[in-house]
C-alpha cells in the first residue's frame, strides 16, 4: 500500500506538470535561462553537439560568459554615462550632429568607393597587354642576330648560272616582292632585269 500510494502521488505530481507545460500561457522552456547544477572541466560530447563545437566543455571558466545576463559592471557605467550625456544634448542639437555624422559617412564611403573603382581600373590598365612578345623577340632577335633571315643572293651577284640546256629555267631566289625570271638559253653575257631594276652581269661583283 505505501508504494502504491507514492506512485499515486508521483503520478498526479506528473499529470499537474503535464498540464501547466501545455497550457498556452506557458513559456517556452528553450527561452528560460539556465542555471548549471554540475560544471566540470572535462570535456562534454552532448554540450559539443548542441552548440555546434563552439563550447567544448561546461566549466567555471564559461559559465559567467555564456550564461551572464548583464554586461560587466564597467559596460553598465559607460552606458550610464552616455545616456546622462544624451540626455542633456536637446533636440535641435542632436538632429545637428545626427546630419553631420551622415554627411561625414557618405563622404567617408564615397571617398573609399572612389578609390576602389581608381584601383581596378588602374590594374586592368597594368594587366592589360599591348603587344606580342613573341613578336617582340622575334624582331629583336632579327636586328641584333639575323636570325631568321634568307642568307642566298639571287644570280648575277657572284652566283654561277647555268645555261645551254634547252627548256632549263633559273628561278631568281629571294623575297616575294622580287620578280622570277625565267632564262631559257640565253648567254651569260646577258643582264637579266630584276623587278625592273638592271642588275651586273654574271661574275662583275654589284657595287655596295
Amino acid at each position: 500500500p505505501s508504494v502504491l500510494d507514492s506512485f499515486a502521488l508521483l503520478s498526479g505530481q506528473l499529470n499537474t506538470l503535464n498540464k501547466v507545460l501545455k497550457h498556452e500561457k506557458t513559456p517556452l522552456l528553450r527561452n528560460q535561462v539556465i542555471i548549471p547544477l554540475v560544471l566540470s572541466p572535462d570535456r562534454d560530447e552532448e554540450i559539443m553537439r548542441q552548440t555546434e563545437g563552439r563550447v567544448p566543455v561546461f566549466s567555471h571558466e564559461v559559465v559567467p560568459d555564456h550564461l551572464r545576463t548583464k554586461p560587466d559592471p564597467e559596460v553598465e557605467e559607460q552606458e550610464k554615462q552616455l545616456i546622462t550625456d544624451a540626455a542633456r544634448i536637446s533636440p535641435d542639437a542632436a538632429q545637428k550632429q545626427i546630419q553631420s555624422l551622415n554627411k561625414m559617412c557618405s563622404n567617408l564611403l564615397e571617398k573609399i568607393s572612389k578609390e576602389e573603382r581608381e584601383s581596378e581600373s588602374g590594374g586592368l590598365r597594368q594587366n592589360k597587354q599591348t603587344f606580342n612578345p613573341a613578336d617582340t623577340n622575334a624582331l629583336v632577335a632579327a636586328v641584333a642576330f639575323g636570325k631568321g633571315l634568307s642568307n642566298r643572293r639571287p644570280p648575277g651577284s657572284g652566283a654561277s648560272v647555268q645555261s645551254g640546256q634547252p627548256g632549263a629555267g633559273a628561278i631568281i631566289a629571294g623575297t616575294s616582292g622580287i620578280q622570277q625570271v625565267p632564262m631559257t638559253g640565253a648567254p651569260a653575257q646577258q643582264q637579266p632585269m630584276l623587278a625592273g631594276v638592271q642588275m651586273a652581269p654574271a661574275g662583275q661583283p654589284g657595287k655596295e
